[in-house]
């Protein structure tokens, strides 16, 4: 009798640890796709509001912040347009690293996971490329010398850092070679590498739900093993 209360309270035990951790486990789950889903909406946000001002973009030294300016005064909801580009290139990288976070709480480390964390970290990279290569695109006073900061660190990394800086500038001055070169890798390199990605890690985060973790598994094998023994 002793045995049998003992075997019951340790099933109790267990099942109530088991629907715990299945619980835990579908909330993180649903988090991780939630937030997916959010950077891959900022991402398509943050290209079609690029899109849009393209049209009116100008890339060269003077011309840049001078379209920015027309955009603003003279376009029709340009401000509007020009700010959704920001909170979009913006949240795209902090939504991603707190899904990151997510899905390190929720222990999602198994290779099933592997394309997912991939390109999630990829995204990350791709879009603070996309906000670095966008410091000069308005041809400011703070966006140039930053910029000019941020050739020296360049430029300061050894045997490929003249390299870097000549490809990134042109080989010479910051001029408006710099402006296209740095336009060119923000709108058609970049901002497609993060679109793809997003959508690529939305995909695969998907499929890898599908699949239960190996401690679920085994939680449940050893609940219905023990249920068995209970019953017998």
């Amino acid at each position: 009798m002793e045995a049998e209360l003992n075997l019951s309270l340790g099933l109790n035990y267990k099942s109530k640890h088991f629907a715990i951790a299945m619980n835990t486990s579908l909330i993180l789950r649903r988090l991780s796709t939630i937030f997916a889903v959010i950077t891959l909406t900022l991402t398509l946000l943050a290209a079609a509001t690029g899109v849009l001002l393209a049209f009116y973009y100008t890339p060269t030294a003077g011309g840049a912040y001078n379209s920015l300016d027309a955009i603003a005064t003279e376009i029709t909801n340009g401000t509007l347009i020009r700010s959704l580009h920001d909170i979009g290139g913006n949240g795209l990288i902090g939504v991603a690293l707190i899904e990151l976070i997510v899905l390190f709480l929720g222990r999602r480390s198994q290779p099933s996971w592997f394309i997912a964390w991939v390109s999630g970290i990829v995204l990350i990279l791709t879009g603070i490329g996309l906000g670095w290569t966008a410091m000069i695109l308005d041809w400011s006073q703070v966006g140039y010398w930053r910029f000019q900061i941020e050739l020296g660190a360049i430029e300061a990394i050894p045997r490929m850092g003249g390299w870097l800086r000549d490809v990134l500038t042109g080989g010479g001055a910051v001029n408006t070679t710099t402006v296209q070169h740095l336009y060119t890798l923000h709108s058609y390199i970049l901002a497609i590498a993060a679109v793809v990605l997003a959508i690529v890690h939305l995909v695969s985060l998907l499929h890898a739900s599908k699949k239960p973790l190996p401690e679920e598994s085994s939680d449940s094998d050893s609940l219905e093993n023990l249920g068995i023994v209970s019953n017998e």
